[in-house]
């Protein structure tokens, strides 16, 4: 990982640097939690004119992506490892233009909920990175953890562009939703149903009702 010049591991001095990074001032897309990467690399393939991050705490796991996009000589694909409470050390205000979390945790216990990758928690770390009109992608196999964002999303004002409780029901909704996770491919086997929602944030958003998100331990 180390010696893979698109992997970068907890680096400095990153927020309003990454057009530096690529080399241009194309649109950055960010995935969350995104393990092996195979979203990553699907969004890349799907949108070459879009610079693509995967952003995850576990390096075993982002290796197999990083490893196949360094292969596969994609120019527009980077791998970031850090801590996603840490997400505004590592981008400035307004430098991404769209957000996925795809089968995420879904941390089903309520002592686990600000854990939640869609909990009001996350949300105003995003809102620090994102720029007006950026687009927030969710994709999961779990309903609870589903109704849970979606209650959220609304309280907080988000304006829901997209949402379904089955996404191959032959409903269209875009070039990048029908990417498959390896766990989603597993789930679809399994017969279960995927649940997608697209959403924005307005300018309702509590942003005063951010509190400080200290580093968990």
């Amino acid at each position: 990982m180390d010696q893979m010049p698109h992997v970068l591991q907890h680096p400095v001095d990153m927020p309003g640097q990454w057009a530096n990074f690529w080399g241009n001032d194309h649109p950055m897309v960010l995935e969350v939690g995104c393990g092996t990467g195979n979203y990553v690399l699907g969004l890349a393939t799907r949108l070459p004119d879009w610079n693509v991050i995967g952003a995850d705490i576990k390096g075993a796991r982002m290796w197999h992506g990083a490893t196949k996009s360094r292969d596969l000589n994609l120019s527009n694909v980077a791998f970031l490892r850090c801590r996603l409470e840490q997400l505004p050390d590592y981008f400035g205000r307004d430098e991404v233009s769209e957000l996925w979390i795809t089968f995420p945790d879904p941390q089903p216990r309520a002592s686990r909920e600000r854990k939640r990758l869609t909990s009001l928690r996350f949300l105003h770390l995003y809102h620090r990175i994102l720029r007006p009109g950026a687009r927030i992608h969710l994709k999961t196999d779990d309903p609870n953890l589903f109704a849970f964002s979606v209650e959220t999303w609304r309280n907080a004002c988000m304006k829901v562009h997209s949402l379904t409780y089955d996404l191959y029901a032959g409903d269209v909704f875009g070039p990048a939703v029908d990417i498959q996770t390896t766990y989603e491919s597993r789930f679809l086997a399994e017969g279960k149903k995927i649940h997608y929602m697209c959403a924005e944030f307005t300018d309702e958003f509590p942003v005063s009702a951010a509190q400080p998100l200290p580093t968990d331990q």
